[in-house]
């Protein structure tokens, strides 16, 4: 039997004003659904979550949760918002505590339920910590167990995981799953589209409207489309010259840059190979290897929206000083750098080299010691034992010289809230010494890049997190830094908005400059040259991102069952939790056991307790895989990150 509708949106219109933020939509979200809401930044998303919580009501059509107004069902219904959630000086307990009486729950619920949330999410250790002391991925924990705590039927969140690591935010999701199966509906939005993956179905959301509605793997099939992974040494030019064929070759749908790869979407398999091959020999560039494998979920996001009209081609940088002479010399690094704070060692004898023209991935959990490493490797911190060099110094990396060479966007702080856009663009372009004769093409380059040409004006405060990201990305590259450091740089922004971040990244590496970059994405991070995984202050893996993968050993099984998440339990009790997860109605198990024996062991099982496997097969290792897979090893050998 199809379950009862929980949340159903029939016309639902939203004004401001003139401006129409929700133009129309009809959804409808059934009992116990995980029902994912994408789309790109001002497409209408947080106004639908708002309207849906009650927060603010529609100016037509109906919004109904559990067939009752949704501003009268708002006892049924639980929100976690983009921007406030907690209160960072109310301890941990504190806050579950005043949410609860908000919500007018009897105490002693409060109380048994809240530490049964804590225990769910393994943070009923730290009850008397302060909100702002809990790190990123534990914020977030709290944050949604204050929101059940109250037991609502529906729960929405918008944008949850945003600078949230891997590991946390993997355990996040199979909470959800659980939540879900236990008949919760949950209408979720993320930018981060391997996420989406895991919902039942997805909506793609754009200019107020909905586009298309569908589970992931309807989405992907929607394009009748193969992906393909082009390996060649000159990365740069063959982006350009596929580039070039996208426009004038029906066959060819999209080109995406990574790090050591090109992706190449393309409607026939054979025929996209030879198009690519004949275009790349014309240009005297060599193959070294294609592949093929089925699109992912924002191959999907950006064909549709490039249909769509939405994928905007942002002006060239205004660039005048390149460091194309610097290229191949070291520009950071680090030699057996320790530090301690008082008995306590965040970084552990590290060395790492990023040398000009190059892009270097510093990825870990959260207190595993990628900020204190960077602080040092930019000048900011001392370390207590070991050399670092930045830019041609070693050991007095502070001279003016020094830091006239370096560009800094920090993750949480790189723009002032009470300053106007123009303002702030203004005083960087000072701090950083922008000849007076670029200054104004390269604010005006910022303010296009961040969509803002005619909001020179507004607050900072005022902007959306995608937005104030793009900003503070402009203004950290506006004197053309020799080496440049971005620490989760596209936090919070959506996936067209990422790819201008990178197309500009890959350019400024093109011309020279290094570039060290942290982000909790790891798709993302496909995109860097080489990666350095650090858990707990120690770096332990290190490589381009094809080389980090085929390290890994064992197998990844991808299951289609016809009781996923009784499967997904079952599996947890027998083998490492890490080591399945849940995906919509996919499972992944990591193996170390080669193909044929892991899927003997794993049906077996599963046949065992009643369940029935439909489908596996040999699925690639993701970035993800394998560095969770790398953490939760090293955690077993006794290398423990501290939460901040």
């Amino acid at each position: 039997m199809t379950p009862p509708s929980a949340i159903r949106v029939d016309g639902l219109v939203k004004k401001f004003g003139a401006l129409e933020a929700v133009r129309g939509i009809s959804l409808e979200i059934a009992t116990g659904e995980i029902f994912g809401l994408i789309g790109p930044d001002g497409a209408g998303k947080t106004t639908t979550f708002q309207v849906l919580a009650g927060v603010m009501a529609a100016t037509s059509g109906t919004a109904e949760v559990f067939g009752r107004p949704a501003r009268d069902a708002r006892a049924h219904t639980g929100y976690l918002t983009q921007t406030f959630s907690l209160y960072p000086d109310l301890t941990v307990l504190e806050n579950i505590r005043y949410l609860g009486d908000l919500r007018g729950t009897p105490r002693a619920e409060v109380d048994e339920r809240g530490m049964r949330y804590l225990r769910m999410f393994d943070m009923h250790r730290f009850t008397e910590r302060r909100a702002g002391q809990l790190s990123g991925g534990m914020k977030q924990k709290l944050a949604l167990a204050c929101a059940l705590v109250p037991e609502p039927r529906v729960l929405l969140l918008d944008e949850p995981t945003t600078g949230v690591d891997p590991v946390s935010r993997r355990e996040f999701w199979d909470t959800l799953a659980h939540l879900s199966t236990d008949g919760l509906t949950i209408l979720v939005a993320t930018p981060y589209l391997d996420e989406a993956e895991r919902c039942h179905r997805v909506a793609l959301m754009y200019a107020g409207a909905i586009q298309q509605v569908g589970t992931p793997t309807e989405l992907r099939d929607s394009l009748g489309a193969v992906r393909l992974e082009v390996r060649t040494p000159g990365l740069g030019p063959a982006e350009q010259i596929l580039y070039e064929a996208d426009r004038d070759h029906a066959n060819i749908i999209d080109v995406q840059r990574f790090g050591d790869r090109l992706d190449v979407l393309v409607h026939d398999a054979p025929a996209g190979e030879a198009v690519i091959r004949d275009r790349l020999a014309r240009a005297g560039l060599g193959v070294t290897d294609i592949r093929s494998d089925m699109p992912t979920l924002e191959n999907a996001f950006v064909a549709r929206l490039r249909a769509l009209g939405g994928a905007v081609e942002h002006p060239t940088f205004p660039g005048h000083h390149d460091h194309a002479d610097a290229i191949g010399r070291v520009a950071i690094g680090a030699e057996h750098v320790t530090r301690m704070f008082g008995t306590f060692r965040a970084v552990h004898d590290v060395s790492l080299q990023v040398k000009y023209g190059e892009v270097y991935g510093l990825l870990g959990a959260n207190g595993a010691g990628k900020t204190t490493t960077i602080k040092m490797l930019c000048g900011l911190l001392d370390p207590s034992k070991g050399v670092t060099e930045l830019a041609g110094a070693r050991r007095n990396l502070r001279e003016p010289k020094v830091r006239r060479q370096v560009g800094y966007m920090s993750q949480k702080f790189s723009l002032y809230e009470d300053m106007t856009v123009a303002e702030n663009l203004g005083f960087f372009a000072g701090v950083y010494g922008v000849p007076d004769e670029e200054r104004d093409d390269k604010i005006a380059w910022v303010l296009d890049f961040a969509g803002l040409e005619n909001e020179s004006g507004r607050m900072v405060s005022s902007l959306p997190g995608g937005w104030k990201q793009r900003v503070a990305f402009g203004a950290a590259i506006m004197h053309e830094p020799g080496v440049l450091f971005l620490d989760e740089p596209t936090s919070g922004v959506d996936p067209l908005a990422r790819r201008s971040f990178w197309s500009l990244i890959n350019r400024l590496a093109d011309a020279g400059t290094a570039i060290l970059v942290t982000t909790h994405y790891l798709e993302e991070a496909e995109q860097c040259n080489r990666l350095g995984m650090m858990v707990a202050g120690e770096l332990v893996a290190e490589g381009t991102p094809s080389e980090v993968k085929a390290a890994q050993r064992g197998t990844l099984l991808e299951l289609h069952v016809d009781q996923p998440q009784l499967a997904t339990d079952h599996l947890k009790t027998l083998t490492d939790r890490w080591r399945v997860s849940l995906f919509g109605d996919r499972l992944h198990v990591i193996s170390d056991l080669d193909y044929e024996p892991a899927v003997a062991w794993v049906t077996g099982v599963l046949s065992a307790k009643g369940i029935t496997v439909r489908q596996c097969r040999d699925s690639r290792f993701s970035l993800e895989d394998v560095f969770i897979s790398i953490v939760e090893q090293a955690r077993e050998q006794g290398k423990v990150a501290v939460e901040a």
